[in-house]
């Protein structure tokens, strides 16, 4: 094994959500207690995915939004929420909201690009013309500007309503969450265009094909590229997800579904698929010493100090909660992980 440590100091979960579609609450209330379960076992943060027209969370907001009630200490993101969905304005209404309810524990992750259901959703969805929306980077760009807490107009403008008079900003005012924005990164163009506009950036088990066939080697040039384009104040944050699925605390059923689940999805990391090249890094599913054995020789978790466990699809509650629980207790601490040494973030600044 390795003997070169890591030096992962901050340690998260992404869940999928999902539910039965004649079960949608008993779902719901699992990826909740999975919230509560992984603040006990001292995670630093819990994501959950945010998916359209199909049995998962469709709310990204709603749901933190009552996970920030269900826990204390643990934070909450969204990875990722893809902003062609969505009002920017509207949006960081309800992200500020969840931010102040859960005392600033929220993390905003964030992608561009065109609703990809669109055309079926039509007018369900569309007002006017989809050739007239802005599905770009400068999307995202509006939401964060909508959260940096800047009055609107200027010195003179105010409105007026039962409150009474008040200069106009996003309400309620959410200081810090602009820093916990991340942008889903999986190109080169991305990693640069997160870099320059002082997002976080979060990477995957998905790349982008460019200039390389190689995984490891195409994600290592995107870090370099977001830490080069990088022009904010505040530290930059880096969190690399993988898929990693402990044998350890399975029966021997499980464990023959867990090898099935990594099984049916090898052949797509074999070679770049489709005509994007997109990149698949392999499922990590083995014992706690074989995936740790992986993770150390993982050279992108080498250049990082923060490491999100991606949940697989469609398992069980009791199988989250097994795999999660091995994790943190058998791979975690070998990483240079420690439970509650990891700071508030918004405490870390460049130095003025």
């Amino acid at each position: 094994m390795p003997t070169t440590p890591l030096t992962i100091s901050r340690i998260g979960f992404l869940t999928p959500g999902n539910y039965r579609d004649d079960a949608p609450f008993v779902g719901l209330e699992d990826t909740l207690q999975l919230f509560e379960f992984g603040e006990r076992l001292g995670f630093d943060s819990a994501w959950v995915r945010q998916r359209h027209l199909e049995p998962g969370v469709s709310s990204a907001s709603v749901f933190l939004a009552a996970a920030s009630q269900r826990t204390r200490r643990i934070e909450i993101g969204s990875a990722v929420i893809q902003i062609g969905y969505e009002n920017p304005f509207r949006l960081a209404e309800d992200l500020s909201l969840v931010d102040v309810l859960s005392r600033g524990r929220l993390n905003v992750g964030l992608s561009a690009g065109p609703p990809s259901h669109a055309e079926l959703l039509g007018q369900r969805f569309l007002d006017g013309d989809r050739a007239d929306s802005d599905y770009s980077h400068q999307r995202v760009a509006r939401l964060a500007a909508n959260l940096d807490g800047t009055y609107l107009g200027d010195d003179e403008t105010f409105i007026t309503s039962a409150a009474g008079r008040l200069r106009p900003r996003i309400q309620p005012h959410a200081p810090g969450l602009r820093e916990r924005l991340w942008y889903g990164g999986g190109s080169l163009r991305s990693a640069r265009w997160a870099g320059e506009n002082g997002f976080n950036l979060l990477v995957g088990n998905i790349n982008t094909g460019e200039e390389t066939d190689d995984f490891v080697e195409a994600q290592l040039r995107q870090l370099a590229l977001y830490r080069s384009s990088w022009q904010a104040r505040h530290l930059p944050r880096i969190a690399v997800g993988r898929v990693i699925v402990p044998l350890d605390g399975a029966d021997t059923r499980t464990r023959s579904r867990y090898r099935d689940y990594a099984a049916s999805r090898h052949e797509r990391t074999l070679k770049p698929q489709g005509e994007r090249r997109t990149q698949f890094a392999p499922d990590l599913i083995g014992t706690s010493e074989q995936i740790l054995i992986a993770l150390l020789q993982d050279p992108v978790l080498r250049e990082v100090d923060e490491l999100r466990l991606e949940l697989p699809y469609n398992f069980e509650a009791e199988n989250y909660e097994q795999i999660i629980d091995d994790f943190i207790h058998l791979i975690a601490p070998n990483l240079g992980w420690l439970r509650g040494r990891a700071a508030k973030p918004e405490l870390a600044r460049l130095p003025a």
